[in-house]
């Protein structure tokens, strides 16, 4: 074939058959191999390049699988007539979920183009962004907006095809998903960290009633302290209340840690001593503010490596990401 040729690169630090499948993928990326386009049999490439024939057919089925190349018995290995679009559908654009982006598409070859969108809680616009992308894309990675069901329009995307991320649950056990648990999870972690909670003498969950944080975390939350008989609080909103010394305090929104931290400074109260702070969800900034912010958080790099291997390998997955507490000096 004379449109795409391979030649083995002795000096780098890549295998043959990662070489091979890079070529290929570049070839595609870069307009050489156009949708149909026929490669080299295995026995011709064999010829031309010097590579085994067992390299060459696995770089091959490598290349099928990720849905990049296709074949038939009696024609051979050709550019695969689906694109390698991915839609992916988010809640929001928030630190924690950046890491996950850039996890993600840090683990996805690079002719995989990934249009990213928001639906930010509204039923309206994600089911219109769902309806809008139908048939039009390889593979669909969705944040569902309820944590115990799928909403009806995300059935009408083949689940072969779709991973749920973050939150939702399938009871027919038909769509493949990755997602992190707000209950027992929560209960665990804050056990976990019991010796460092019981110093203070009242812990305090501040759950706001408009966050899409899903309720089990409060039914977690107070059984931790009634199991451990804890005096404790919950409270939809704290912006008119002014923190004590004594008070430890788990909250879910950003907005709320930065009032806790403002109010301990403001009072010149010692975080991690007069008062304690758990938040919820990791980011960089959270390892540094102070002498560091505690946190109950998933691995959300772990998350978007596996999202990405799904992508890869359209192999079924329904796995938790599991959830710690990464105890910090706030605590």
């Amino acid at each position: 074939m004379e449109k795409f040729a391979f030649k083995f690169d002795e000096s780098s630090s890549q295998t043959k058959l990662q070489q091979l499948i890079h070529a290929v993928s570049e070839a595609i990326n870069l307009g050489i191999l156009k949708e149909g386009d026929f490669l080299p049999s295995v026995n011709q490439l064999n010829k031309d390049s010097g590579i085994s024939r067992d390299t060459i057919f696995k770089a091959y089925s490598i290349l099928k699988q990720r849905s990049i190349i296709s074949s038939t018995p009696t024609k051979g290995y050709f550019v695969a007539s689906e694109s390698y679009r991915v839609f992916v559908l988010l809640d929001d654009f928030s630190a924690f979920k950046e890491q996950l982006y850039k996890s993600f598409r840090a683990n996805l070859p690079d002719n995989y183009s990934v249009d990213l969108l928001f639906h930010h809680y509204n039923p309206e616009v994600f089911s219109q962004l769902i309806q809008n992308s139908l048939g039009r894309y390889s593979t669909y990675v969705v944040m569902n907006i309820d944590n115990k069901n799928l909403e009806d329009v995300v059935r009408k995307i083949d689940p072969k095809k779709l991973l749920i991320l973050d939150m939702g649950n399938d009871p027919r056990n038909e769509v493949s998903s990755l997602t992190q648990d707000f209950n027992q999870a929560v209960y665990d972690c804050l056990s976990s960290g019991l010796e460092l909670i019981r110093k203070y003498e009242e812990f305090i969950l501040v759950f706001p009633q408009n966050t899409p944080h899903p309720v089990e975390t409060i039914g977690a939350f107070d059984r931790f302290c009634n199991d451990n008989q804890l005096k404790h609080t919950v409270l939809d909103n704290i912006v008119n209340r002014e923190v004590q010394p004594g008070q430890a305090y788990l909250v879910i929104k950003d907005s709320d840690l930065v009032k806790i931290v403002r109010d301990c400074k403001k009072n010149g109260y010692k975080i991690g001593s007069e008062v304690g702070i758990v938040s919820y969800n990791d980011t960089p900034m959270k390892e540094i503010v102070g002498a560091g912010i505690t946190v109950i958080s998933t691995d959300f790099i772990r998350m978007g490596k596996a999202c990405a291997h799904f992508i890869l390998s359209r192999e079924r997955i329904s796995e938790v990401i599991p959830t710690q507490l990464i105890i910090r000096g706030s605590l």
